[in-house]
């Protein structure tokens, strides 16, 4: 059978591969990570919800499970399209007869001046680790003060897309429950957390109505929320606005949009808008016959997706599915992307939940469609159990102090001093 390469571990790569596997191919999975990362819970893991392992997948675990699949742990530094290889940092140089290729993306700053250096993403499991270690690293510091109100601690949020509104509502939730039991020395008031949008909404793929909702619940909970607000610089310890305000921060966390690699510029492949490589409706890259390109990195030029879930792993699955065609000698398919609706979580017992069928629904109802949903996608009958037990043990059990906390940072800086992010 021929050997197809997949570059990326997330949804998209995973999904091909399994797929593949069904259909015989031999496949290689090579990612720069030895796990998987179920990014739609990192912002759980960024507040000590959940623990980094309950969101990581091993991938040499996954390979054994599917007969055919082997894991290369490597970052991809290019393509050797005569040879049909991909080059590894390593210098080690694989063959393919066809390649997916499933990178992800990364943070889109925009070019705002100091955000690259003075802000913290969530897109990986480190990062997500930073941003709790800086947090309750923080609240040690401020809690340790002799006068606990002598500075306060100011996160601004920057995207009011689901990740930015599920993060800043967990916030809230965290400053008004779980550092009143776990920190008493500190006055929940000294911490702020503000939500910037630069559009005159939030969520923007949701019904007015549930933007509405959640603009409402967040306010209730206590996030300053500025829309039709756009940031023009970010410095170590303040953020500048265009409309010539600024307010002093302590952590910036940016999930305010994503963008290809740049380096896949080099690859000798279409890139379109947003970084991300151009592919036919068959999901082939433009160009190329034996090269496939799913997810979020994957760009159909005629009908651009969504950069969620489940067009992830159903491109995934549908590429492989081409290959399997191509190798049969059968023409290859137009993908039709099946969606399967939107949602975005507030807090405890809330969200909001969209379907393409006109089905709105908000509050306990969504909130729990959102926990099924997760705790299904995830890899690994032990992931999902730990996480529903850990979810249980933070949202349904009575309210108490249940903050996984992780390293305190050895020199953080606070106003007087921001957190040192460097």
């Amino acid at each position: 059978m021929p050997h197809v390469v997949v570059v990326g571990a997330g949804f998209g790569g995973v999904s091909a591969s399994s797929e593949l596997a069904k259909e015989g191919f031999r496949v290689t999975l090579i990612d720069r990570h030895p796990y998987n990362t179920f990014q739609p819970l990192l912002y759980q893991v960024a507040t000590g919800g959940l623990n980094a392992g309950d969101v990581t997948y091993s991938l040499r675990y996954f390979a054994a499970r599917h007969q055919g699949v082997r894991f290369r742990r490597a970052a991809v530094t290019g393509i050797d399209h005569e040879a049909k290889q991909v080059l590894c940092d390593d210098g080690v140089k694989v063959g393919y007869d066809y390649l997916v290729l499933a990178t992800g993306i990364t943070t889109n700053h925009f070019g705002i001046p100091g955000a690259a250096e003075f802000t913290m993403s969530m897109y990986t499991r480190a990062e997500a680790l930073r941003v709790r270690d800086t947090i309750f690293g923080s609240m040690e510091i401020i809690a340790g003060r002799s006068d606990p109100n002598s500075g306060g601690f100011t996160v601004v949020v920057a995207g009011g897309g689901a990740t930015g509104v599920e993060m800043a509502g967990q916030l809230a939730e965290l400053k008004q429950e779980a550092l009143p039991k776990t920190y008493p020395e500190l006055n929940p008031a000294q911490v702020h957390v503000v939500l910037v949008e630069m559009a005159p909404f939030l969520l923007a793929p949701f019904d007015d109505s549930l933007r509405k909702y959640a603009l409402a619940e967040l306010i209730k909970r206590g996030v300053d929320v500025r829309l039709n607000t756009a940031i023009s610089e970010v410095h170590a310890d303040r953020v500048d606005f265009k409309g010539g305000e600024s307010i002093p921060v302590d952590l910036v966390i940016w999930a305010a949009g994503v963008s290809g690699n740049p380096a896949l510029r080099e690859w000798g492949i279409p890139i379109g808008r947003g970084g991300r490589i151009e592919v036919n409706s068959d999901l082939r890259v433009l160009g190329e016959e034996n090269i496939f390109a799913i997810g979020d990195i994957s760009l159909t030029v005629d009908s651009p997706l969504p950069q969620l879930a489940q067009p992830a792993i159903q491109t995934g699955r549908f590429a492989a599915k081409q290959i399997a065609r191509l190798h049969r000698g059968v023409p290859t398919e137009k993908f039709e992307y099946h969606n399967k609706g939107t949602m975005a979580t507030i807090g405890r017992g809330d969200a909001v939940l969209q379907t393409p069928f006109g089905l709105k629904l908000k509050g306990v109802l969504a909130w729990l469609g959102w926990i099924g949903l997760h705790i299904v996608y995830i890899l690994g009958g032990r992931n999902r159990l730990q996480t529903l037990l850990s979810l249980t043990s933070r949202y349904l059990l009575p309210r108490r102090s249940n903050a996984i906390v992780g390293d305190v940072m050895e020199t953080p800086k606070l106003r007087a001093g921001a957190v040192d992010r460097r």
